[in-house]
């Protein structure tokens, strides 16, 4: 096998939740342009058909195509509405990535019940219902030598203890790596597999307090060994790695992309 056909996803259908920004628009225009077609979902109807006019742009230099289905994945309708609109495009669905995501920071003393239930809802419950709720369609997709695939974005903020009073979000992504574990030993039989990878700093919205402060974006990038922040490139290849030939035989693990961050921690 050539080492362009063991990182080949082209012709694959694949599903990015929260994919009209950050880390989800980094990996959506990843699979894009690698062949693929994206389906891409936000709560926000506007942004998310923007992206994917944005993304789908890209066929005239011969890449995939990308569509949208706006959704609120914090409710049962929007869960629903997802998954039905998944199964009328793509009766195979070769790879999930559950990364739509909510984060909440506050004092502790100050830090509300409702924020533990805003978060947990769409970072931990959301991830379990929507992989549910897909099942049929990466059922369908995956064989013995080819598996169909779920991954699952954490967080570094759950492998190290953050600076930041993000007190729900950190026990949500803890939560997110352990039920990727769980799924995965549950879904093997299926040929499915469920890995995670856990981001550390890259140029998100979630980053902007830090992005625009010279002295606590320098302070950022030194506590990181490659000294830098991550790339959308960087995102993207691990997630098209687990996708592909290459990663067919990894299940239940959590990969860092961090540029050594939470080893060095």
């Amino acid at each position: 096998m050539t080492s362009t056909a063991l990182f080949d996803v082209s012709g694959k259908t694949v599903v990015v939740t929260g994919g009209s920004r950050g880390i989800g628009l980094m990996i959506a225009h990843g699979f894009v342009t690698a062949g693929a077609t994206v389906i891409i979902s936000s709560r926000k109807s506007e942004a998310c058909d923007d992206a994917a006019a944005q993304l789908s742009a890209l066929r005239a230099e011969g890449a995939g195509t990308c569509l949208a289905h706006p959704a609120d994945l914090s409710t049962t309708a929007g869960l629903e509405s997802l998954a039905e609109r998944v199964a009328d495009v793509a009766p195979r669905l070769d790879v999930l990535v559950n990364n739509a995501g909510a984060v909440w920071s506050a004092p502790i003393d100050e830090f509300p019940d409702s924020a533990f239930d805003k978060v947990l809802n769409i970072n931990v419950k959301a991830v379990f219902s929507l992989t549910q709720r897909l099942l049929p369609q990466l059922r369908a997709a995956a064989t013995v030598q080819d598996p169909a695939r779920v991954i699952n974005i954490g967080s570094t903020d759950g492998l190290v203890v953050p600076a930041s009073d993000t007190f729900s979000y950190v026990a949500s992504k803890a939560a997110v790596h352990m039920l990727t574990r769980k799924l995965a030993a549950n879904l093997a039989r299926d040929h499915i597999t469920v890995n995670a990878l856990a981001p550390g700093a890259f140029p998100t919205k979630m980053m902007a307090h830090l992005l625009d402060d010279p002295a606590r974006l320098r302070w950022l990038v030194e506590g990181v060994p490659l000294g830098r922040m991550g790339e959308p490139q960087d995102i993207a290849g691990a997630a098209i790695f687990l996708s592909s030939r290459a990663g067919a035989y990894l299940t239940g693990t959590v990969i860092p992309v961090d540029g050594g961050f939470s080893g060095a921690s």
